[in-house]
């Protein structure tokens, strides 16, 4: 069984990665581990910043590769095999892209439990997921919530 596992290097994170666990108790798994970057800002009419806002911004992206390789390894096992992918984008369309092109057969995502009040007004990443996905999802929701 293929696995997607996207993170945010939130606590959520630690939950997912128990969870992966669970599934894995007496079968394989394939897991590909994602985190979806910020795309990259378009600049209009700034000629001295984007060139430090770049250097800001490629920093994070390394930052964010060495925790998801980390991630990567704290996972990996003799029953679960970790892809590391890191790619820029939206976030909710760039990880049912991936879903659908590494052909998973599940999706697993953190909830940060804010509550309906906030995703009615900002919109919840995790209804999101759940209503366009092309796979089944599995919420964990975040501890202590």
């Amino acid at each position: 069984m293929s696995v997607l596992v996207a993170v945010d290097f939130s606590p959520v994170t630690a939950g997912q990665l128990d969870a992966v666990r669970e599934l894995a108790k007496g079968r394989t798994l394939k897991v590909f581990l994602i985190h979806v970057a910020e795309p990259d800002p378009d600049f209009v009419g700034y000629q001295a910043g984007p060139a430090v806002v770049r250097d800001q911004v490629d920093a994070e992206f390394r930052r964010e590769h060495r925790q998801l390789e980390e991630l990567s390894a704290e996972l990996s096992s003799d029953t679960i095999e970790v892809t590391p992918v890191l790619v820029p984008g939206p976030t909710v369309d760039t990880l049912l892209d991936e879903a659908r092109r590494l052909g998973v057969g599940l999706l697993v995502v953190g909830s940060h439990g804010h509550g309906a009040a906030y995703d009615l007004v900002v919109g919840g990443f995790s209804n999101k997921i759940i209503r366009k996905s092309p796979v089944p999802v599995l919420v964990v929701p975040s501890r202590g919530k």
